[in-house]
């Protein structure tokens, strides 16, 4: 027997969850500096300040098909900035680097699965051939025996139909687009909260 997310107990026969699309690791995937482990992005140590953009609390759980969770899983996250930019070499979008947002963390679930991140919601930006993406974050997730690629995506944004590879994961699109609400009580005024679980096959 196992709980489901509702907090239902159900049996593993009933409880089998579709495996989070796969999408492109991407060409920024961070390889010259060391990421962020603190769990806020919105801060860079030794830098005053803070990050520019709408504060996003981003948190889920990471189970396997069978609806458990996948304890110890190195979860590698990395995005744009507010403004659209990458801190990555190759990038040559012309928009602003900010000083206090490096985008690149590096969390380990919790017993139940759990991670959570304070960082803000990026801004879309231009490929080099034209086509535009969509506001997304992007996560390299590793448990026991599985390694699974993905991206978050925002419900209502304008672009995510027109995205070149989100449309891709066709059935399995719904999975990849989270809604942004108000944060709980206690939070900061401004912050908006997004839950994203990850399903890998076998944890």
């Amino acid at each position: 027997m196992t709980t489901s997310l509702d907090g239902s107990v159900t049996s593993p026969l009933t409880t089998a969850l579709r495996r989070t699309p796969d999408q492109i690791l991407g060409p920024f995937y961070p390889v010259s500096r060391a990421p962020d482990c603190s769990g806020d992005l919105t801060r860079v140590p030794g830098q005053s300040g803070r990050a520019r953009g709408q504060v996003v609390l981003l948190g889920g759980r990471v189970l396997n098909a069978a609806g458990e969770p996948v304890a110890g899983a190195r979860v590698d996250i990395w995005q744009a900035n507010a403004a659209g930019r990458y801190r990555h070499p190759a990038d040559t979008n012309p928009a602003p680097l900010d000083p206090c947002f490096e985008g690149f963390a590096m969390l380990t679930t919790d017993a139940e699965g759990g991670y959570r991140l304070t960082t803000v919601k990026p801004g879309s930006y231009s490929m080099r051939d034209g086509r535009i993406r969509s506001a997304h974050i992007h996560f390299d997730v590793t448990g026991r025996y599985d390694r699974l690629i993905t991206q978050m995506y925002f419900d209502g944004e304008a672009r995510n139909d027109a995205d070149p590879f989100l449309p891709g994961a066709a059935q399995g699109r719904d999975m990849l687009i989270t809604k942004l609400r108000p944060a709980p009580p206690g939070s900061e005024l401004d912050a908006l909260m997004a839950v994203f679980d990850i399903v890998l096959l076998r944890g």
